[in-house]
């Protein structure tokens, strides 16, 4: 025997309660299921925990540059390392407590706590219980992986969701990934006081986005201590007397380095190899990604995928507009799609990098006529008044059309700032609307019509 819904959902991470709250509220019975925490990645291993690590590691750095400010400190800046994971622990389990609350709360949902597999296309099993409906959302998000590097199974290694249960600091974080989760980690233990080194293989950071960036977050990196060692083809891992000796075989620098502790930060895989997908017919890329057309739609007529587990974005604000394209389209008579999607994320070293659209790279390899337009943080009057004048602003636009194609921004408040130019593009508007907006002085934001005057046609270099 199996219960009937209207509905279920499987995952109750950024876009699966929100779903069901406007399902139920359309009048429909719904089930939640969920094997593990309410929160899903973002809550409780993800944006919410780092991000509360990554403001005590900034308030550290400050307080160490009090003198800059005039500001005079008695004695060395300490870290209560137990305090600092303690706190962003609160803010997991308080976030998680109210989403806890809320769904307690919502009339026509029942949330089940187990393993749900599919057994038919319109039929799963949590845990022994067969749960059925005409309509099923996965929203089941994703995790580290973890590569068959050389001896990788025969040390002790952090991910991303276990280094946050450490409350001893390590004496020396080897990072072995040098791109978004991994240089985000580097940078906050190195701010708690731990020796770093990030080793990643490929010749420059966080490949994915232009030289430039790379280069300038390198520097930025190095100057508060960090190690970096770029070109580590051969990793490799064996256990040593002081933690772990780490192969990094570089073309310059030692051929190890030993470490007290590793964090594996070499790319997230998604939670679908245990869903019984192959039962219900529901296709999925060669990296176990579940396939979903321009509505989220798979190839099973009924289920829909959300989140991280689609592969179309990987990030908490991504999940949460798939939830938005799943209610207006289904709920609402609209026909909202992922193409109408600007990209946009950010990274949360300090200063941080805000991104949207196109890199610079992409869009010369697009064949478009380019005008692109940079300028330093040097002359952000805020970035000067606050004394955190690294980075830069770029700007890169059609020369025929005169839209934004991209953005870039690596400074202060670069998270914000860049959110001018993705309302931009979201709202389809052309470079002179940014050209005569008049924002508020001073702001890192009132650079952007002086970025726009500097367009100039993109040269071959």
């Amino acid at each position: 025997m199996s219960t009937a819904y209207d509905a279920i959902v499987v995952g109750a991470g950024q876009a699966g309660p929100s779903l069901a709250g406007r399902l139920t509220a359309a009048g429909m019975r719904v089930a939640l299921v969920e094997r593990h925490w309410l929160g899903g990645t973002c809550v409780n291993t993800g944006c919410m925990p780092t991000k509360a690590l990554v403001a005590s590691a900034e308030v550290a750095h400050l307080a160490r540059r009090s003198a800059d400010y005039g500001v005079v400190l008695e004695g060395p800046v300490g870290i209560d390392f137990p305090k600092v994971m303690a706190r962003a622990r609160k803010v997991t389990l308080d976030a998680r407590g109210n989403l806890q609350r809320w769904l307690d709360g919502m009339d026509g949902l029942t949330l089940l706590r187990g393993h749900a597999r599919f057994v038919a296309a319109d039929t799963l099993e949590v845990d022994g219980q067969a749960i059925r409906a005409p309509r099923i959302f996965l929203n089941v998000g994703g995790r580290a992986a973890v590569p068959e590097l050389p001896g990788v199974q025969d040390i002790d290694f952090l991910t991303n969701t276990s280094i946050l249960q450490l409350d001893t600091l390590p004496r020396h974080l080897a990072v072995v990934g040098g791109s978004y989760i991994g240089l985000e980690f580097a940078q906050m233990f190195r701010r708690f006081g731990a020796q770093v080194t990030v080793i990643e293989r490929q010749d420059r950071l966080i490949a994915r986005e232009d030289e430039d960036v790379s280069a300038a977050i390198r520097e930025i990196l190095e100057a508060e201590g960090i190690a970096v060692r770029t070109g580590s083809e051969c990793i490799a891992f064996a256990p040593h007397a002081d933690g772990v000796a780490v192969k990094v075989d570089c073309r310059e620098g030692a051929p190890e380095v030993v470490a007290s502790h590793v964090l594996l930060a070499m790319g997230r895989r998604p939670n679908t190899d245990d869903l019984g997908l192959d039962r219900a017919g529901v296709a999925t890329d060669a990296r176990g990604y579940i396939t979903v057309d321009d509505t989220l739609a798979t190839n099973v007529p009924g289920i829909w995928a959300m989140g991280d587990c689609n592969g179309r974005g990987a990030f908490t604000h991504t999940a949460y507009n798939d939830f938005e394209i799943l209610a207006a389209n289904l709920l609402d008579g609209e026909h909202r799609t992922l193409a109408q999607r600007v990209p946009g994320y950010a990274l949360y070293i300090d200063p941080p990098l805000g991104r949207v659209g196109m890199t610079e790279a992409q869009a010369r390899a697009s064949g478009r006529p380019l005008l692109v337009s940079k300028r330093p943080m040097t002359r952000v009057g805020r970035a000067v008044e606050r004394s955190q004048t690294q980075g830069f602003m770029k700007l890169v636009a059609d020369a025929e059309t005169k839209h934004v194609l991209g953005a870039a921004i690596l400074g202060v408040s670069g998270d914000e700032a860049i959110h001018g130019v993705l309302d931009l593009m979201s709202a389809d508007q052309p470079l002179d609307a940014l050209r005569w907006a008049v924002p508020i002085h001073p702001t890192v934001s009132e650079l952007w019509p002086t970025v726009v005057l500097g367009l100039q046609p993109a040269g071959d270099d």
